[in-house]
């Protein structure tokens, strides 16, 4: 029998239940039968089972792009925990007031939309790299986004600059709930700084790790619009993540229903790696 306390609790909760629903699970429902039909955007479409997700594994351009799209988010991962971390780690020193100034400075890319920032910096790598190597010389600077190599790292410097402050201000919270006495007693007991890194607060830290993965790894997976203002996919496909595989397939080839068969596949694997994640993270959290 549900007391008042509970249904005060439940009818709180239902707006946010009733927008879940609408934005959320209707979507993933309605596209799950659309994923299973010859659906072109326009007409209701046939019933045709597996066969678009038996033809997703076969396509070779959306294998492509899952396999960059991971290469992508494993590097971006690292780099972006460990800058941050390393940021975090700075901001949190005895600075004064150039605390506050490195926390905004760090974090301000962060704000800039993705589509302006991938603008920002194809005009970073195609003008003021170009301009580099016309007065250095040096070839490095040259035709930068021009090959897949270029291509991959570029997406990743921009991503990596995108979030690392935003990472850094969730390290910077857990540091701060770091015990001082903690840190006292270690440095009393004669440990150096980097003894107390590794041995006292890196452990500490589990819990902002699951966080920070959690959230780095599905915002690496997901992106789009960075892509498409950078690169647009190219050269040849070669840069093309699985989010623009998906979107140009529903709305470029008008296979609306073999892109939804593509975005349930991604969706999978994205929940599998997640799941995996905080599973591994949280036995961290309860061995540190």
């Amino acid at each position: 029998m549900l007391t008042n306390k509970s249904k005060s609790f439940w009818l709180l909760l239902l707006p946010a239940l009733i927008g879940l629903g609408i934005v959320l699970f209707i979507p993933l429902v309605v596209g799950s039968y659309y994923s299973l039909t010859d659906w072109n955007g326009n007409t209701v479409g046939n019933f045709i089972g597996i066969d678009n997700y038996i033809k997703a594994f076969k396509d070779q351009g959306f294998i492509d792009s899952l396999l960059f799209t991971a290469k992508f988010s494993v590097v971006s991962v690292i780099l972006i925990n460990v800058i941050a971390l390393g940021l975090a780690t700075l901001v949190t020193q005895k600075l004064g007031r150039w605390t506050t100034v490195f926390r905004t400075v760090f974090f301000m890319p962060n704000l800039i939309g993705g589509i302006i920032l991938g603008f920002i910096w194809q005009f970073i790598f195609n003008k003021a790299f170009t301009s580099i190597a016309d007065l250095t010389g040096i070839d490095f600077f040259k035709g930068w986004l021009s090959t897949p190599e270029t291509g991959f790292w570029g997406l990743v410097i921009l991503f990596v600059w995108q979030m690392s402050g935003y990472m850094m201000l969730i390290y910077v919270s857990f540091i701060n709930n770091i015990s001082e006495e903690i840190l006292e007693a270690a440095d009393m007991d004669g440990a150096s700084p980097l003894q107390t890194f590794f041995k006292i607060k890196l452990p500490m830290l589990m819990p902002a790790f699951t966080v920070t993965l959690f959230l780095t790894l599905s915002n690496a997976f997901k992106i789009y619009d960075q892509n498409l203002a950078l690169t647009q996919g190219g050269p040849y496909n070669s840069t093309q993540m699985a989010a623009m595989n998906i979107y140009n397939e529903a709305f470029t080839m008008r296979k609306m229903g073999f892109a939804q068969s593509k975005a349930i596949i991604f969706l999978v694997i994205i929940v599998i790696i997640s799941v995996i994640q905080i599973s591994i993270t949280r036995k961290k959290e309860i061995s540190a």
